[in-house]
């Protein structure tokens, strides 16, 4: 992989515990401790924030010791910093499914053959995921991430077809009828 590796968020930080240095963290993963087992946790840039050596339960927490040594204020000031894996350390996703990151960069192409963009991001407002679709020109636009919708996923080749109602499409502008100009101001 060349550049800058794809990060997945796994967890967040919640605090300090304790007084000996330890960091209290929230996990995201289905297996909450799973998100241990994946390397060095990251900063949004890729930077390592903390690099479990031991952890343990506390309630729906963890108590976690790192292996960079910080001061129980350092951790507390890093409270809500989300922690990013590698999505190459992660587990292959199982039959028939993936990871939503995966889908990040993909090419969306309607059912009829239009070009409709690449997949910007994908964003959940609470009611359901949402696909950004960055077309070749104008501004991105979400569309709702259904079967219905998205009727073919083929990720290994990079695409995704989809069939969305044309009320859900931005407008192309539309050309100018032949012979007429447009109106002066008055």
């Amino acid at each position: 992989m060349t550049g800058k590796p794809k990060l997945i968020v796994v967890a967040q930080i919640a605090g300090a515990f304790g007084v000996k240095g330890e960091v209290r963290v929230r996990s995201f993963t289905d297996d909450p401790e799973a998100c241990f087992a994946y390397g060095p946790l990251m900063d949004e840039a890729g930077r390592v924030v903390l690099t479990p050596v031991r952890h343990r339960t506390l309630n729906d927490l963890f108590g976690v010791t790192a292996k960079e040594q910080r001061q129980r204020e350092e951790w507390e000031a890093m409270r809500g910093t989300l922690l990013h894996a590698d999505r190459e350390s992660l587990p292959a996703a199982d039959e028939g499914e993936f990871y939503v990151s995966d889908l990040i960069g993909l090419r969306v192409v309607h059912v009829d053959g239009r070009e409709l963009g690449v997949v910007k991001s994908v964003q959940n407002f609470g009611a359901g995921e949402l696909i950004e679709v960055q077309p070749s020109s104008g501004s991105a636009y979400l569309l709702p991430f259904t079967e219905e919708i998205f009727p073919e996923m083929n990720i290994p080749a990079g695409l995704l077809r989809a069939a969305p109602d044309e009320a859900l499409l931005p407008e192309a502008p539309k050309p100018l009828e032949p012979n007429r100009t447009d109106p002066k101001p008055g």
